[in-house]
């Protein structure tokens, strides 16, 4: 599948334009780049519409399985690319089961929604229609960010160019819209959300001045967790300023660690001299650990900008470029172990026999048989206390259950 030419607002990148309206304009001068990571989910993305045209519409098995093999050649190609795009199918089936009558299915389907952003268009994975119900629903192959379809601006966004599409044959009767984002390698089950027709268009009115502000690119720059995907990223002088800002706190110190050092000089018999340095309330740590994690995810930007750039032959002033550290390695390991057991060492002691990864063998059975065959004797550990932000999903740690964690 050809790669996709991306509008300037994208739904795509709608989470980042809609808050950061000055990104997309100023991205438009930075060159595009790809990663083997896009050009894996481009590949899935292919496997996914072949097979729901195989499931939805009418498609000769010889067809279906010329094309499949030949995606399977791409050296991107992946086991798991088969299992993952057959639970999307099996989600997708579910959906068109919610339906009083057999829905229209189509994949893969071109819409525009300039009505609401300037030259807005994009490409819907699969649009389902039946009775009342318009189904939008969203393959993603990552397994890196889990997203949510709840409130998600890049599937509004689909939905509106899927009503205005198909308006000349549903007219008005579709009255609510399900949005389902499916991305099996991270979670089992899809995230879905549902809001009715005149939500929808209400919120498409709500944004028609932020669109027009971006498009025009008279916005602000807003940094945030919405920088992950930018391509401006690392020279972005807006989300420079807002993490060196932390150097004004590069004097304090929390106040419990201050305290402790006192308690123990004085039980020492020694004196403190000088005045405490400016101490950080609970409060203002908080805030700083929120900070700080958009600080270490911009220093990592930074270096792999650098990286890039020195390997290109640009200069970074006060910086260069060495080999790290490498491992010894054979150059054909082969022949190396038949020459050790030809000097007589027994091959027992040159192999480690050693069983799969519970996650090797899950994906090798599949999750139904290996909960079948092995689920009893698996267990989940309590995992260890670890710092999130209060917005965090997960349940709030608790020592009790932490204590009772596997036993039965």
């Amino acid at each position: 599948m050809a790669p996709e030419k991306h509008a300037l607002l994208s739904a795509s990148s709608a989470h980042r334009w809609l808050v950061c309206t000055a990104a997309p304009r100023f991205e438009e001068n930075l060159p595009e780049s790809t990663s083997e990571y896009a050009e894996e989910g481009r590949l899935a993305h292919a496997i996914c519409e072949l097979k729901v045209l195989k499931k939805f519409t009418l498609m000769t098995s010889r067809a279906y399985t010329t094309r499949l093999n030949k995606l399977k050649k791409d050296p991107l190609y992946k086991d798991e690319m088969d299992k993952t795009s057959d639970l999307y199918i099996e989600h997708l089936t579910e959906q068109a089961m919610l339906y009083d009558h057999t829905p229209t299915v189509t994949a893969e389907v071109q819409v525009d929604f300039e009505e609401y952003v300037p030259e807005g268009f994009g490409t819907c994975d699969c649009i389902m229609i039946g009775g009342d119900t318009l189904s939008i629903t969203d393959y993603k192959h990552g397994k890196g960010v889990p997203v949510s379809a709840t409130g998600n601006p890049q599937m509004r966004l689909y939905a509106l160019g899927a009503l205005k599409r198909y308006a000349p044959v549903f007219g008005d009767t579709i009255k609510r819209v399900r949005m389902t984002i499916d991305q099996p390698r991270i979670a089992s089950e899809p995230t879905t959300d549902i809001i009715t027709v005149e939500e929808l268009l209400a919120w498409g009115e709500s944004i028609k001045p932020i669109a027009q502000k971006a498009f025009m690119g008279l916005g602000e720059f807003v940094p945030g967790e919405h920088c992950r995907f930018c391509r401006g990223k690392a020279q972005c002088r807006a989300r420079a300023n807002a993490n060196t800002a932390l150097e004004d706190f590069k004097d304090c110190v929390p106040a419990s660690v201050w305290n402790e050092k006192t308690e123990a000089c004085v039980s020492a018999g020694g004196t403190v001299q000088g005045t405490p340095p400016q101490l950080l309330s609970d409060a203002e740590i908080g805030n700083l650990l929120e900070r700080g994690k958009f600080l270490v995810e911009w220093y990592k930007d930074l270096e792999e900008y650098a990286t890039k750039a020195l390997l290109d032959g640009r200069p970074v002033e006060g910086w260069k470029l060495v080999a790290g550290r490498s491992n010894r390695t054979f150059t054909d390991q082969d022949a190396a172990v038949a020459a050790i057991i030809g000097a007589g060492y027994d091959e027992a002691l040159v192999y480690d026999r050693k069983p799969k990864t519970l996650s090797q063998l899950e994906t090798m059975l599949g999750k139904a048989d290996f909960a079948k065959i092995a689920g009893q004797f698996v267990i989940k550990p309590y995992g260890k206390p670890t710092l999130a932000p209060a917005s965090d999903k997960r349940e709030e740690y608790n020592c009790a259950a932490a204590d009772f964690a596997g036993v039965t």
